[in-house]
């Protein structure tokens, strides 16, 4: 297939990219710079240079593919509403591309607001788009498939994790850096999903493969690793005390964060490995953890 993906200089895109290409397919990439479409033309896959706001590239890309993957999203927390209607907006545009035709769509979504202290599967569903959580990835692939075209989420956990990792674990990292302590919230049980970056690309081309059908899929390999055990890795890496906050005192200690940190998120993929015969092979969220790499630039 010729496959469009967005975000395919990203932390998951280009993961995705290589993913693709090591299976025998083609790929066009987005990219907003030089020095991206340089990266994808080593990697083995041409260049569009545009961006999720530049519909023009968008409608290009799609037009010119078999299938697409959108990875892109802008994830600057202090303008999330607004990344969320871009990112809606691109959604629909590609979609609009699609329509009539069976070509496939993949968008990425997470699995943080499914549930609460309750395994979280692929048959729950997000909450609709509100000033709270304004992230309407799901509800625009679902509109896009209430009119018959085949579009569907990838969920991903809050710690996708590898080598170039710039998430939420090292989000942690700089706060233990910055306050002198690797916290938890409470007595650290709640648990956080996980999956290794190869392993959620995976996912994704398996998927696409399926003709985006039967979903959405969960990119889970871990499904609950105790925050506590997180916070424990980073203290010990950074020789720092490992300590529990309260919730009133995690608002302080995390900020924004306090709501990730403090949440109980165990999410199963027990269907997604099932429907894609998909079994997860790379390192665990801890043993990764502790590789030099995620404390060379906290």
């Amino acid at each position: 297939m010729h496959v469009f993906v967005t975000g395919s200089t990203g932390f998951v895109g280009s993961a995705v990219v290589r993913e693709l290409l090591a299976n025998g397919h083609q790929v066009l990439g987005l990219t907003r710079s030089a020095e991206g479409a340089a990266t994808l033309a080593t990697a083995g896959a041409e260049a569009i240079h545009g961006s999720l706001i530049d519909f023009d590239s968008l409608r290009r890309g799609a037009a010119a593919a078999d299938g697409i993957i959108h990875t892109a999203f802008n994830h600057d927390f202090s303008r999330f509403a607004q990344n969320a209607e871009e990112d809606r907006h691109a959604i629909e545009v590609l979609g609009g591309v699609l329509e009539g035709s069976e070509r496939p769509l993949l968008i990425t979504s997470g699995v943080a607001f499914l549930r609460n202290g309750r395994t979280a599967t692929e048959e729950d569903r997000p909450p609709a788009p509100s000033g709270d959580y304004p992230r309407a990835s799901e509800a625009a692939a679902q509109a896009l498939a209430t009119r018959g075209e085949r579009a569907t989420a990838v969920r991903l956990p809050p710690s996708v994790h590898g080598e170039g990792d710039h998430g939420f674990v090292p989000i942690l990292i700089r706060l233990a850096c910055e306050k002198g302590v690797s916290a938890y919230v409470g007595d650290g049980l709640n648990r956080w999903p996980a999956v290794h970056r190869f392993d959620a690309a995976r996912v994704f081309r398996l998927a696409l493969e399926r003709g985006a059908i039967d979903g959405p899929y969960h990119a889970i390999a871990e499904e609950g690793v105790p925050f506590k055990a997180i916070a424990e890795v980073i203290g010990r890496r950074l020789g720092l005390p490992v300590i529990a906050k309260s919730r009133d005192e995690a608002a302080e200690h995390f900020g924004w964060f306090a709501l990730f940190a403090g949440a109980d998120l165990p999410t199963s993929s027990a269907r997604t490995r099932a429907i894609l015969d998909w079994m997860p092979t790379g390192a665990d969220l801890l043993t990764d953890i502790a590789q030099p790499g995620y404390y060379a630039h906290p």
